[in-house]
Parts: C-alpha cells; sequence; structure tokens
C-alpha cells in the first residue's frame, strides 16, 4: 500500500471514508467544498487504486500545526496505516519547520500511543478556533486537544505548554 499526496480524483474515496466515520460521530464531518479548497494538505493511502486512508496537515500558525480527517477504512483498520499516515503528516510539519502538531480528536488512545498529550482545547492559540465556527458542534464541542512536539521548542515555550497541559 502506498502513501501519496491526495489527488483531485482522490476526493469521492477520500469523502466517503471520512463521512462514514462522521456518521458514526467518530470525527466531524467534511464538505466535498472544504476537500478541493484544502486538497493539497492530505496524504492517502491507495491499494489496488482504492482510497483506504486519509489524513491532512493544516498550517495554523508559524509554530503550529493540525493532523485533521484521518481515517483509514473498515477493512483494514489495525494494520498501523492510521499510524503511518500520523507519520507521514508529521514529517510533513518537521520538514516545514513546524515544531508542533495538534489534533482535535475523539480517538485519545490512538493518539496518546503516537505521542500526544491532552491539553486543554481554551489555551490554544485563537488560530485554530476561526474554523470552528462553521462547525455544528461550536457550541458544544466535546473533541479532545492533543499537542505533540515533533521539533524542538524554546524552553519558554514549553514553560508556558506546562502551564496549559491537563
Amino acid at each position: 500500500m502506498n502513501i501519496r499526496a491526495a489527488k483531485i480524483q482522490d476526493i469521492p474515496g477520500m469523502l466517503q471514508l471520512i463521512n462514514n466515520y462522521a456518521e458514526k460521530g467518530l470525527m466531524l464531518p467534511r464538505s466535498k467544498l472544504s476537500l478541493y479548497e484544502t486538497l493539497q494538505n492530505f496524504l492517502v493511502i491507495e491499494d489496488e487504486e482504492k482510497i483506504v486512508g486519509v489524513g491532512g496537515l493544516h498550517i495554523l500558525w508559524e509554530d503550529l500545526s493540525e493532523i485533521r480527517s484521518l481515517a483509514v477504512s473498515d477493512q483494514h483498520s489495525g494494520q498501523g496505516l492510521g499510524s503511518r499516515l500520523v507519520e507521514e503528516l508529521e514529517n510533513r510539519a518537521k520538514f516545514l519547520g513546524i515544531p508542533r502538531v495538534i489534533t482535535l480528536t475523539y480517538q485519545k488512545e490512538f493518539f496518546e500511543k503516537s505521542g500526544y498529550k491532552v491539553v486543554n482545547k481554551e489555551t490554544l492559540s485563537h488560530k485554530v478556533w476561526k474554523d470552528c465556527l462553521n462547525c455544528p458542534k461550536y457550541h458544544a464541542c466535546d473533541e479532545i486537544a492533543m499537542i505533540k512536539h515533533v521539533l524542538p521548542i524554546s524552553s519558554e515555550q514549553e514553560k508556558q505548554e506546562m502551564k496549559t497541559s491537563v
């Protein structure tokens, strides 16, 4: 199975994977328009020309990015593909020089296994929340905020994060 940058023809498969999990309440839905607008942020896993995994890295600020819409097909679950996608997205953040990666997730245990730590959502930059304005759960968000350092940060940044972690 091959991990690669998403292409325009991948969008139907990506949309199906993401919204299948959204219907189960395991992630937030994405629209076709949002995928077109952010296609360059996404990686996919392809198996025999079928999209079986997807994940995106969204840049929030000079020192912060977010893993979004991470999904692996039910048939391919448990094979380590989600972890491989996370690793590749973290490598993208490193390449871009972005030291911290966050996720807003319902899959706390999965991200803990990848080294993410829970933080208070309220302490995250306001840049994180601009996309939340259109979310159906905006006034009652139940996602868990998690963060991982993929590059070294300054001691001052580390002190600030220690104050905000859960």
